[in-house]
């Protein structure tokens, strides 16, 4: 990484910071402090470090968020002693995120799952009996036995984090086997974003920005040094064009100053949720002053007559400025601005991208690549395709059992009439199984953390009550492996060997094998390994689906010819994705609003969640190092601020530094205020990643959680959750 690129990372990690913002005694000795700290914390993380020993490196593929990035371990014997991004590697080139460099805490810190344990008091107790792999396997399929007696095969539901690489497919694997139809991916952009491609371009893809060859990028509300995609990937990108050689103009759109939209060249904030008519409102005046490609338009698009119809009757400047706030003279320049740069990119993906959003919102910006005819072409929109990771496996082998169970329609509904274009809808999961108890019998979990990450996850809580039997696959004590009954722990990711396919808006196609760099510290196993082992115990057709000895093995084989040459490198890259352009459909389909939950008269700000770097909000829990790297007036002790204007404080009597009530339809929590210019009066901006109550006793009681504050809103076109924000009240204590 160039000293460029180490500054904007790390002057990322707070809004407004000067550029030497680690180059201060100040900053080295908040290091010094995070180290000492750390120690008093986790007393047990610093023992068996060897004083001396043989100094040795080696590389493997984070796993800590979907960006994969390459990274290379220092180890002292068999101990690591630090990570540190790869150089070289496709993905980060040598560039580390605050979270990635934090992992070797992840592995010998008291958060790990030592051994299979079984609950031993109430849920959410954390009593647990350490028992052996035996007796654990046999738990399991003792409970999949007699369901599958009673022809209940559909009442066994699995939440990965993936769809994607050799893990996640055998679990897939395991279902259809098995006779459930419930495979639930869980959340993010990835959803909306595969469902609009195959709208809009008929193929089954995601979308891949090539952010390094743009120069003129219109972000919507993402999160594009927060950690959006790739972080460190996009990080660089960012400092690419802030250089002279490679000048690209960034701008943000979103209704709160993020460190983006501190570092973008021009932040325009508008109100949350109308982002779909701003984009209409672009595409307007694109076509009004005939600034759109017409040799694309003409060639490579449809239904182009009937969508510039519909925008140009209700998407006029003046109109759109009514509905977001942003000035009807802005709007023109920044439409003539974009349409008139030779390599516009419009990005879309609220925050980190990991909720789904609106899926007309999401066509509405893809709609402004296609209109200045980017796609596919360098600084534009790439078509990923699926990278299937299974056409060396034998089909899948299913009895009469397995047969009835998949005949069935799925527990949330997806690919019913209803809901016909999705394949998943996780954060719909609690309200139904709220509404149907019993309806799911057993729940599996891997590399997900369903319990705390849902929206309304209030909701998710109740339901665990209602599951009589939930199994883990979690290296660490999340929220879900807490409230599980059944903990089968997964190795360490730099303990174990596993594909890791192509990350997340990438659009050059890398395969990555994340490699162990140390043998395993506790009596843990390859997922796999023991999905394999399940099976094999269950018998009969499910046994017969998985003829492989171990998953070591199985990964060789689905590697093929590649196997040899990863093992070495580490990563695999081909030129391009070469999917060749199919005709860009236009939806001519007027904007409905997804509206915050809530009554406006009995709630009447709105709570937006707000996504940082140093955070960590999904399957994984803020390391010790992150946490307290959070600024003064993110996290007091264990109290969190919320961000509210001056104006709206004054409004409702509120100051800074004193505590308040938060409180929405969903529930309420006890904050701190901070002030700040830098959000829309109206809104309260809440910090994602906290109020955990799994883990341990330093991450467990900070803060509040966002999403248990949050509700489900349904997108009205795919049913997904649409969810930007709830209706919410600010008091004085």
């Amino acid at each position: 990484m160039d000293r460029r690129t180490f500054l904007e990372m790390l002057v990322g990690f707070s809004a407004g910071a000067g550029t030497g913002f680690m180059l201060t005694p100040v900053n080295w000795k908040l290091m010094d402090d995070v180290s000492i700290w750390t120690q008093e914390v986790w007393p047990d993380f610093f023992a068996g470090i060897p004083e001396r020993g043989k100094v040795t490196h080696a590389d493997s593929v984070c796993d800590l968020c979907p960006g994969g990035c390459g990274i290379t371990v220092r180890k002292v014997e068999d101990r690591v002693t630090k990570i540190e991004g790869r150089e070289g590697y496709p993905v980060n080139n040598g560039g580390i995120c605050p979270l990635g460099a934090s992992g070797l805490q992840l592995l010998y810190g008291p958060w790990r799952v030592p051994s299979p344990v079984r609950r031993a008091g109430k849920r959410g107790a954390k009593a647990w009996e350490q028992i052996t792999w035996e007796d654990a396997i046999g738990d399991v399929v003792k409970r999949l036995s007699d369901l599958r007696r009673k022809g209940k095969t559909d009442s066994v539901a699995c939440v990965v984090a993936s769809d994607q690489g050799t893990v996640p497919q055998l679990f897939s694997r395991f279902m259809k086997a098995y006779g459930s139809p419930n495979l639930i991916r869980a959340a993010s952009a990835e959803d909306t974003n595969e469902l609009a491609m195959k709208l809009m371009q008929g193929k089954k893809a995601s979308v891949a920005y090539d952010l390094e060859g743009a120069d003129f990028i219109l972000s919507f509300g993402s999160g594009l040094i927060e950690g959006w995609g790739s972080p460190v990937r996009v990080i660089q990108a960012h400092s690419k064009w802030r250089s002279d050689k490679n000048r690209a103009t960034v701008i943000q759109i979103e209704p709160r100053l993020s460190n983006t939209a501190a570092k973008a060249d021009k932040w325009h904030p508008i109100k949350p949720g109308t982002e779909t008519a701003l984009a209409l409102g672009l595409a307007h005046v694109i076509i009004k002053e005939s600034l759109y490609d017409i040799y694309f338009i003409r060639n490579n698009t449809y239904g182009f007559n009937d969508w510039r119809a519909m925008v140009m009757a209700q998407y006029s400047p003046e109109a759109v400025s009514r509905t977001t706030g942003l000035s009807a003279e802005n709007i023109v320049k920044l439409a003539r601005a974009f349409a008139k740069a030779r390599r516009p990119l419009a990005v879309w993906g609220r925050g980190k991208g990991t909720t789904p959003g609106c899926l007309y919102e999401c066509m509405a910006v893809h709609s402004l690549n296609a209109l200045v005819g980017n796609i596919n072409k360098p600084g534009g929109v790439w078509a990923r395709p699926p990278q299937v990771a299974t056409n060396r496996w034998p089909s899948v082998k299913q009895d009469s059992a397995a047969r009835t169970g998949n005949s069935k329609p799925r527990l949330d509904g997806a690919g019913t009439r209803q809901y016909p274009l999705v394949s998943s809808r996780p954060d719909e999961l609690p309200g139904i199984i709220n509404k149907r108890p019993g309806a799911i019998q057993v729940l599996l979990v891997h590399e997900a953390d369903p319990y705390y990450s849902t929206m309304d996850s209030s909701a998710m809580a109740e339901a665990f009550d209602k599951i009589p039997f939930v199994v883990s696959f979690s290296t660490y004590f999340d929220e879900t492996a807490q409230h599980a009954d059944l903990i089968l722990p997964n190795h360490h990711y730099l303990e174990r060997f596993e594909d890791v396919p192509t990350p997340i808006g990438l659009p050059k196609p890398v395969l990555g094998l994340r490699k162990p760099v140390v043998s395993p510290q506790f009596n843990t196993r390859y997922a796999g390994d023991t999905l394999m082992a399940i099976a094999s115990r269950l018998g009969g057709t499910v046994a017969q689906s998985f003829p492989w000895k171990d998953y070591v093995i199985l990964l060789k084989q689905t590697l093929g010819g590649k196997w040899d040459a990863l093992k070495k490198t580490g990563y695999f890259t081909a030129a391009s994705f070469g999917t060749p352009l199919g005709k860009f459909e236009f939806y001519a389909k007027a904007y409905e609003p997804v509206e915050a939950e809530g009554d406006s008269e009995t709630y009447p700000l709105t709570l937006i969640p707000v996504e940082l770097m140093r955070l960590a909000h999904g399957a994984i829990g803020n390391p010790p190092f992150c946490t307290k790297t959070l600024e003064e007036t993110e996290l007091k002790g264990n109290d969190l601020f919320v961000e509210v204007n001056p104006k709206t404080a004054g409004d409702y009597g509120l100051a800074e530094g004193r505590y308040a009530t938060l409180e929405t339809p969903r529930g309420k929590a006890k904050v701190l205020v901070h002030l700040s210019e830098g959000i829309m009066p109206g809104l309260v901006g809440m910090p994602k990643g906290l109020g955990h109550t799994g883990y341990d006793d330093y991450l467990a009681g900070k803060g509040a959680s966002a999403n248990s504050l949050m509700g489900v809103v349904e997108d009205p076109i795919s049913g997904l959750c649409a969810t930007w924000g709830i209706q919410a009240k600010l008091s004085s204590v």
